[in-house]
């Protein structure tokens, strides 16, 4: 793949551009909330093990409400009245007020998680979100860091610690973790919708962030 002095990729055929537009959707931050959850609680046969079914669809509810279903809202909203351009959120300036959003639903997210013991990984996972919005408001006053790639860095450490920590029940999980993150990264490469150092700084930062979220709970 060639790139233009500023890092960002040449024009892509069409086809190769839908491509990653599909996966930027499929694989979109929020969305990777929803997979993350529903693999810990359903996909994962440790983390929630001996929970039952209808609990664990609570837990699902109360964390979708919270992490995605409100930060959407808010983004609509947004764009409704003309406080955005797009739900894409293209520039800097767009993304501060859906950020600070996120970091309120965030915080209220974990907070919730942590009074009600959840188990750790899901803890950990939901006060990293919490940190990376944080660190993403402060970091988007000098690049528009890529979100996509925070979300995949927090994704790939977080599959990490629960492989060292004998909580992956199969290494397939790892390595599907580590596709997507792949692929998030070069979907992002291919709309060209950042330069590389904006992808690379998004999936450093929300790999540590993640690994410093589970070393305060644990």
């Amino acid at each position: 793949m060639e790139v233009t002095p500023n890092g960002t990729l040449l024009a892509q055929p069409a086809a190769t551009r839908m491509l990653g537009v599909l996966f930027s959707w499929l694989l979109h931050p929020l969305l990777l909330i929803v997979w993350i959850t529903l693999y810990l609680l359903y996909g994962n046969r440790t983390v929630f093990l001996g929970i039952a079914p209808d609990d664990r669809l609570l837990v699902f509810l109360r964390i979708f409400s919270t992490s995605v279903f409100l930060p959407l809202v808010t983004v609509f909203l947004l764009k409704g009245l003309g406080f955005v351009q797009s739900i894409q959120l293209r520039t800097q300036k767009e993304r501060i007020v859906p950020i600070v959003a996120c970091i309120t639903f965030f915080f209220w997210s974990f907070y919730v998680s942590k009074q009600l013991n959840d188990p750790l990984p899901l803890k950990a996972f939901l006060l990293g979100l919490f940190i990376t919005a944080s660190v993403s408001l402060l970091q988007n006053n000098y690049m528009k860091i890529s979100l996509h790639t925070l979300g995949a860095g927090g994704l790939i450490a977080l599959f990490l610690l629960l492989l060292f920590t004998n909580q992956l029940d199969s290494g397939w999980s790892l390595v599907l973790a580590l596709a997507a993150g792949g692929l998030i990264g070069t979907s992002r490469l291919l709309t060209g919708s950042h330069r590389a150092v904006e992808i690379y700084a998004g999936y450093i930062t929300g790999f540590v962030v993640q690994l410093i979220a589970w070393w305060i709970l644990a």
